[in-house]
């Protein structure tokens, strides 16, 4: 793939090889983001583990201090006083049957996170096929099923992010703006790292935090000492 030359620039501006400590590669990704809007900082992790197997599986989410920067549409689906809840805790959607039934027949998609209670699984579950692929099914383990519908909804307005291996043993997450302070970046990474670090399987053996690397939306990536994690 073919990269412009304002990225070759950027690569040749510092060293590629170069192991960053955290706050240093804060700093180093701020310098490098110099697109003309606000670009989006993400976290790779490369863990030490086999996402085939069940009992070495990492995911969960938490709600990151400082936020995400992005404004996040919310769905809940549910039915009787949890609709009333979810609208009251600012859902963007609610609704049941008629908001599956919109999904299922127009293909309709226009929300970033959906939220369930319980009950209404049965019904989410034939929507599998659809929201699986987007990362959008509800998940007891990212609070995305739950009773406590006010605090879901609050919680994923706030800033709270999911992490979960992908089928190369990598976790993909944002962690920030480029317009948030090195403070509020290096705060907000150090919380996932620390959360993903304690969700270590005991069946993970060998190294753990295999390479982190840190990028923004347009830039190369910063490699991350993982000896300092």
């Amino acid at each position: 793939m073919n990269k412009g030359k304002k990225y070759r620039e950027l690569v040749k501006s510092y060293d590629k090889q170069e192991l960053f400590d955290l706050d240093a590669a804060i700093a180093q990704v701020k310098k490098l983001a110099t697109a003309k809007f606000d670009e989006t900082i993400e976290l790779h992790i490369k863990l030490g583990v086999d996402s085939r197997h069940a009992d070495q599986q990492v995911r969960g989410a938490i709600v990151l201090p400082h936020g995400t920067g992005k404004s996040v549409k919310v769905l809940v689906i549910a039915k009787g006083d949890k609709l009333k809840e979810a609208e009251e805790a600012g859902a963007d959607f609610f609704g049941e049957d008629d908001i599956i039934e919109k999904i299922q027949k127009e293909n309709w998609f226009d929300f970033d996170v959906m939220i369930a209670t319980p009950d209404m699984m049965g019904k989410v579950g034939r929507l599998g096929r659809v929201l699986g692929p987007k990362g959008l099914m509800p998940n007891p383990k990212s609070g995305t099923v739950t009773m406590d519908i006010a605090k879901a909804v609050a919680d994923t307005k706030a800033g709270k992010v999911e992490y979960r291996l992908d089928k190369t043993n990598i976790i993909h997450v944002i962690i920030g703006k480029a317009s948030f302070s090195e403070e509020a970046l290096l705060e907000n990474m150090r919380v996932l790292l620390d959360t993903v670090k304690k969700a270590k399987p005991s069946a993970s053996k060998g190294l753990y935090f295999r390479t982190v690397t840190l990028a923004s939306t347009m830039s190369p990536g910063i490699k991350i000492n993982t000896a300092k994690i």
